[in-house]
């Protein structure tokens, strides 16, 4: 399906929304009109020669680099000037034209607006079993401020989706009522903040910016750990904002308990309302967030879904690792004009693949597991083990061979390249097959699934 020249040009420019300040953006990239796009050339009309020249030497570049992310191959971005501006008098260039004025935004909460991801809303996370608590306190806050959770503590580790689910709230929260006055900031800047007031004698401003707020989001608040002074001021900001009635939403890498050097009375209050946990998202959750990720960005047609089981079986460490895993792929294709295949993400993402089989337990290890439910399985069926890797697809092998690779996922955790290769060569949508067919027959069948439950217990006991 080819694009139109205003629909290529706004899918650029939502990611760059990703990256660059507001105000870069409000200035220099909103006000482009897409005039041509041809599928390898996207022209962009600007209101004078200033303008192209700034935003040619400072920007087509980075749009330029991001066009195989957001339009599934490289394009060329050109600037020229607009026609109609053309044919006015230079003069003219200068004055400003009634219809081009905009009001200033004077709502209290316009600068921190800024700071805010468009992309990081409700809508755009994905919920798993790592996340549901999290994402389902996140959501009531959003409903019911300062009511059942204040404070919201949100704690995991880097690239889980805590930042994503605080501002979806301030999003949330936002979108019914505007006039609601938002503070979203890291807790490096209210310790800047409390530096910067401290040196130019302006700590009542400090105490009146924050406390007049009705919605305060801290990020990173394991920050404040060992600055006192700082800390003393957070004490009486969030003293001032809950007495109030105002709602505080942090964000921690560990639980408020396990913050070192943090004075107990700040542990105490972020532990009042709800203190809700992130983890790492298990294989279903990882390819959920692929997708979706694949859907907002328009990849569905480019990358396959055989390739996002790939990235998700390899690549377990957080989300942001896996969302630059799809932009390293679609880069590394766009170099080698090569269509994205499990071959192409495998070379690709070879360096996270190093990396994941470093952290794996020894290979040895690994093949006696597999052996050992190969075993159990074979025994419970009355099969062999050389049957359940031979490439045999009769029923009376089928059925055990794919119990035996649920089993090898389920009770040890193989990766779904290493069970095909276990049994046969068989690629990860086999694999992948088997274990949904397998979970099918658990659920739809009492007998099935007491015989499987009989082998997972032999094996769990077995002292291999």
């Amino acid at each position: 399906m080819s694009l139109s020249p205003s629909d290529a040009w706004s899918r650029l420019l939502d990611r760059v929304r990703d990256h660059l300040p507001a105000h870069t953006i409000d200035q220099w990239l909103a006000p482009l009109a897409a005039l041509e796009f041809d599928g390898q050339q996207l022209t962009l009309a600007a209101p004078d020669q200033f303008a192209v020249d700034w935003v040619a030497s400072k920007h087509a570049a980075y749009l330029e680099s991001l066009a195989p992310i957001c339009l599934g191959h490289p394009v060329k971005v050109v600037l020229k000037v607009q026609e109609e501006r053309r044919t006015r008098s230079q003069m003219d260039l200068f004055v400003q034209q009634a219809e081009a004025i905009i009001e200033p935004v004077l709502a209290d909460n316009s600068i921190v607006l800024s700071q805010l991801n468009d992309r990081y809303t409700f809508d755009h996370f994905v919920i798993g079993r790592s996340n549901e608590l999290a994402a389902a306190a996140a959501a009531a806050v959003a409903e019911a401020p300062a009511t059942s959770y204040n404070p919201l503590f949100i704690y995991g580790s880097t690239g889980l989706g805590k930042t994503h689910l605080m501002q979806a709230i301030a999003h949330r929260i936002l979108q019914r009522n505007p006039a609601v006055r938002v503070t979203y900031i890291t807790a490096e800047q209210f310790l800047n903040d409390v530096i910067n007031s401290i040196e130019n004698r302006s700590m009542n401003e400090f105490k009146r910016r924050y406390r007049q707020s009705d919605l305060l989001l801290v990020d990173d608040v394991h920050v404040l750990a060992g600055k006192q002074q700082t800390q003393e001021e957070f004490f009486h900001t969030f003293n001032a904002l809950y007495e109030a009635g105002r709602q505080i939403v942090l964000t921690s890498d560990r639980p408020p308990s396990e913050i070192p050097r943090l004075e107990d009375r700040l542990k105490s209050r972020f532990e009042w309302g709800m203190v809700a946990d992130v983890s790492a998202p298990d294989l279903e959750h990882r390819i959920a967030i692929l997708r979706r990720k694949a859907q907002m960005d328009h990849l569905e047609h480019t990358i396959p879904d055989e390739v996002l089981h790939f990235i998700a079986d390899h690549v377990q460490a957080n989300v942001r690792e896996l969302e630059g895993s799809i932009i390293k792929l679609l880069a590394f294709s766009s170099l080698r004009h090569r269509v994205v295949t499990t071959e192409l993400a495998r070379e690709a993402l070879r360096d996270k693949l190093r990396a994941s089989d470093a952290a794996a337990p020894p290979r040895t290890t690994r093949q006696d597991k597999v052996l050992q439910v190969q075993q159990a399985v074979a025994a419970e069926w009355g099969v062999t083990v050389d049957g359940l890797t031979s490439k045999t697809r009769t029923k009376v092998l089928t059925v055990p061979r794919q119990v035996a690779m649920y089993l090898t996922r389920e009770v040890h955790g193989l990766q779904l390249v290493e069970i095909g290769a276990a049994f046969g060569g068989r690629d990860h949508s086999t694999v992948i097959h088997s274990l949904e067919r397998v979970a099918e027959m658990v659920r739809g069948d009492v007998a099935f699934s007491g015989r499987v439950e009989k082998v997972r217990e032999t094996v769990r006991h077995s002292h291999w």
